[in-house]
């Protein structure tokens, strides 16, 4: 069991949520943030885990300040960090490209792209300082880091620049045993992936039902990254329902 520390954002729901009962199976202690603490509060109880091994921290990660208080609630809390989870994120509308706002696109680029690097930024600080010195960053890409859906510039613009922090991160990282790596995952049985089932936009400009997977396979992935010796990473990893549109997207 590995009675190790670790802070997964967005774990209301989906994948963050997945990821939180896997871990918690393996032992791990837990901190979660999103933004609305019903859904956490849910996951806390799913966990089974008593209320002394998890913190359930309502945050919104697009803000700096919320982020920092984060991150000084774990360190209080447990003492330290040894894994972050890169995971709140949203794909924002699926509008024509001459229709999204500005507005629809600062909000994916200030969730997925920014709220992760002021997460990431937050735990390298921590894990930089603390004693052991160390930890580990997964951050959630998107099969979109290598092959976008229709009408999705947004979202795939910041699953892209979301690979870059992956690499930098694992670069800046080596000299104080701060690993990163990278789960691009496409098609996990989630909510935000219901819509999968009666059909969605295809790059032919057909409306097709997709294949989707189950989320706790996601979940075992993570967690096989997140409990490797920090001599070993995971740089990147794709993980998808085996019959989805993906190579060639068609």
């Amino acid at each position: 069991m590995s009675e190790q520390i670790a802070v997964i954002t967005g774990a209301g729901s989906g994948v963050g949520r997945a990821v939180a009962l896997d871990l918690a199976a393996g032992g791990w202690r837990l901190v979660l943030a999103g933004r609305r603490a019903e859904p956490l509060r849910g996951t806390a109880e799913l966990t089974g885990l008593p209320a002394d091994q998890v913190l359930v921290a309502p945050t919104d990660v697009t803000h700096a300040e919320a982020v920092d208080a984060l991150f000084a609630a774990a360190e209080r809390r447990f003492g330290r960090v040894d894994l972050l989870f890169n995971n709140a994120g949203a794909f924002g509308a699926a509008v024509p490209l001459e229709d999204l706002t500005l507005a629809d696109w600062r909000a994916v680029v200030d969730l997925n792209l920014t709220g992760a690097f002021l997460c990431a930024q937050a735990a390298f600080r921590l894990m930089k300082r603390q004693t052991p010195q160390g930890g580990r960053i997964i951050n959630n890409g998107s099969v979109s880091a290598h092959a976008p859906r229709p009408r999705s510039i947004a979202y795939t613009a910041t699953k892209h620049a979301v690979t870059g922090l992956t690499k930098s991160l694992s670069l800046d990282g080596r000299p104080h045993r701060i690993a990163c790596g990278q789960i691009d995952i496409g098609n996990a049985a989630t909510d935000m992936t219901a819509a999968m089932s009666t059909g969605v936009r295809q790059a032919d400009g057909r409306i097709a039902p997709e294949p989707t997977m189950d989320v706790a396979d996601v979940a075992r992935t993570v967690r096989h990254m997140a409990e490797l010796p920090l001599e070993a990473n995971v740089q990147f990893v794709t993980v998808l329902a085996t019959t989805m549109p993906y190579i060639g997207r068609g």
